[in-house]
This record gives structure tokens, C-alpha cells and sequence, in this order.
């Protein structure tokens, strides 16, 4: 039997462990764990998670404390966390703001849900859920609202769109699919009929749209796409990049998919998938002299003649 995989669950578990054992004074270990469905390694150690856990202070008395006498657990203080959590005011107010931001946000889902949290916690909260906070909705929340009023529509769309990797707008005719947030960022994903495939638009990148009369009809092989990893999945095929990356640029690392990060001295040393030369090119010609660039041979040629072409522009005599 294994235990849970996150520490989401984890967290739910040892929430619920303690009344659950103060319930079941000298209870098995073995029967404990049967009981929540982990293993007894498991429940050992979360029993030794639980020593260090408790209140403000984490001194004498304010932490948990427990027996374990041979198999057997007997909690002896519980440190409070048994009671029903109680928000203080700047905490339920807190939550208040998010779920309404939450609940105003176009392509959020569930939002049934929330707004059965977001009444619960209004009514606990009482006068203090109506001061006065302004609520700034993302940015493009405009645009983001006639997109999906379109995709709701259910006609096509002849958009003008921005596409950062080559650099291009472009004008297409899509068969919208649905409206998505992806790491916290809209996208439309559709049918482009210019590229005769499925495809990820992302909202703010859409310069202009308008919808047309015919209906979206986007052909039965468009399925839509698996965005749980995020929206870029790179794949074996794609060029491999490998930087040289000093300490104000290790950003990249956590923006952008890659498959190694290795130390080298002060330095670290990145490779990563990527879809356009051009693209990596106007990246690293951005991040300057903190990123030095080992490989594909292609790429390093176009910054060294880009590159060259810019110190010829400064040892030209002025006109």
C-alpha cells in the first residue's frame, strides 16, 4: 500500500491525524495506518513530522507531543489542533479578495465552487467581506471577455495575431475550440485553417479579431490539447540549445522548459528544446554578455553575424 503523492495530501492527512488519534488513545500503528491508507512507514514518518509541528512560540507546551510505546500511539497534547481553524480578520479578508478575483476571471472553471467557498466565507467574515477593495481583474480581461464571447458565439474568426517566436503578425481565419487559462495566461485554442492543425493562441497576443458569419468548424481530428505540463512540450526533434549562464540570468531556468541545468564553477550550464533560431536569437542577443552560447553551431553563427553587423554600424563614420 503507498501513500499519498503530493504533500497536498499529505497536508490533509496530518490535519486529520491528530483528532483521529486522540479519538484512539494507545491504538496499533499497523491499525492506524490501515485505517488511513498508508503504510506504516509512512505513518511513522508523519507521527515524526508531527513532534516539531504546533503553536506560535514552538516552545514547551506549545508543541504537539505524543507517546509511542513500542506499536501503540497515545496522543497527550494536542496543542489545539483539534479546534476548528479560526481566520483572523486579515486572513479572511484576504481570502475574500482572491476568490472574488478568482470568480470574476474569464475561463476560470468551477466557478460554482467558488462561489459556494466565496458565500461561506463572507458569512464568517461578516461586516468585515464588505469593506471597500478595488479588485483589479489580468490584464487583456477585456479582450480576454469579447474572446470568449465569441468562442460562445460559436462562428469563426479572422484574427490578426502577434507570433513572438518569428518575431510576425499574421492574419488567419480560426475555427474556435475553447477559451483556457494556462499558467496564468489566456489562451484561444482553435483550428487554424492556415496552418491545417490545432494551435494555441495566446489572448494578449491577439491584435485584432473579428467574427465572421459562418460557423466555427473545426474538423473532427482537432482534439484539444493536453496542457496539464504547460502549454510548450518539447520534444526530441526539436534543436537542442546549450548555454553557458551566469548568476543574473539563471531566470531562464524556471521561465522557460529545460532538460539539464549542470554546475559549472560560478556558471551554470542549460539545455533546452527550442522551436525557432530566431527566437533563441533575439532571447540571447537580449540577455547580453551574462549568456554565452556553446551550441547548435546555426545559431551561434547568426548572433556572430548579427552581432558584427551592429559594431559595423558604430565604426561607420557618421553622415
Amino acid at each position: 500500500m503507498t501513500g499519498p503523492r503530493t504533500s497536498v495530501d499529505r497536508l490533509g492527512r496530518l490535519l486529520n491525524l491528530v483528532p483521529y488519534l486522540i479519538a484512539r488513545p494507545g491504538i496499533l500503528v499497523s491499525e492506524a495506518a490501515a485505517d488511513l491508507g498508508i503504510s506504516d512507514k509512512q505513518l511513522r514518518e508523519d507521527l515524526e513530522l508531527l513532534w516539531v509541528c504546533g503553536l506560535p512560540g514552538y516552545g514547551p507546551g506549545d508543541l504537539i507531543d505524543m507517546a509511542l510505546d513500542g506499536d501503540r500511539i497515545t496522543i497527550s497534547h494536542d496543542a489545539g489542533i483539534d479546534r476548528p481553524l479560526k481566520l483572523t480578520p486579515d486572513e479572511a479578508l484576504a481570502l475574500v479578495v482572491a476568490l472574488r478575483m478568482l470568480a470574476e476571471t474569464p475561463g476560470t472553471g468551477n466557478r460554482d465552487v467558488i462561489e459556494r467557498a466565496l458565500a461561506k466565507i463572507e458569512s464568517a467574515a461578516g461586516d468585515l467581506a464588505d469593506a471597500p477593495v478595488a479588485v483589479k481583474l489580468p490584464a487583456n480581461a477585456e479582450k480576454l471577455d469579447q474572446v470568449r464571447a465569441a468562442v460562445e458565439g460559436g462562428h469563426a474568426l479572422r484574427m490578426t495575431y502577434y507570433t513572438a517566436a518569428r518575431d510576425e503578425t499574421t492574419e488567419r481565419v480560426v475555427d474556435p475550440m475553447r477559451v483556457l487559462m494556462v499558467g496564468g495566461r489566456a489562451y484561444l485554442e482553435a483550428w487554424c485553417r492556415r496552418a491545417e492543425a490545432t494551435r494555441m493562441f495566446r489572448v494578449d497576443r491577439i491584435d485584432a479579431f473579428t467574427e465572421l458569419d459562418e460557423p466555427s468548424a473545426p474538423p473532427p481530428s482537432a482534439a484539444p490539447q493536453d496542457v496539464s505540463d504547460g502549454v510548450f512540450k518539447p520534444t526530441p526533434d526539436l534543436p537542442l540549445m546549450t548555454l553557458r549562464v551566469g548568476r543574473h540570468s539563471r531566470w531562464i531556468t524556471e521561465y522557460y522548459p529545460v532538460e539539464e541545468v549542470r554546475r559549472d564553477g560560478a556558471e551554470w550550464v542549460v539545455t533546452m528544446r527550442i522551436t525557432d533560431l530566431g527566437w533563441a536569437q533575439r532571447l540571447l542577443l537580449g540577455l547580453g554578455p551574462d549568456v554565452t552560447v556553446i551550441g547548435p553551431p546555426e545559431l551561434l553563427e547568426r548572433i556572430r553575424r548579427q552581432a558584427t553587423a551592429a559594431l559595423d554600424q558604430y565604426s561607420s563614420p557618421a553622415r
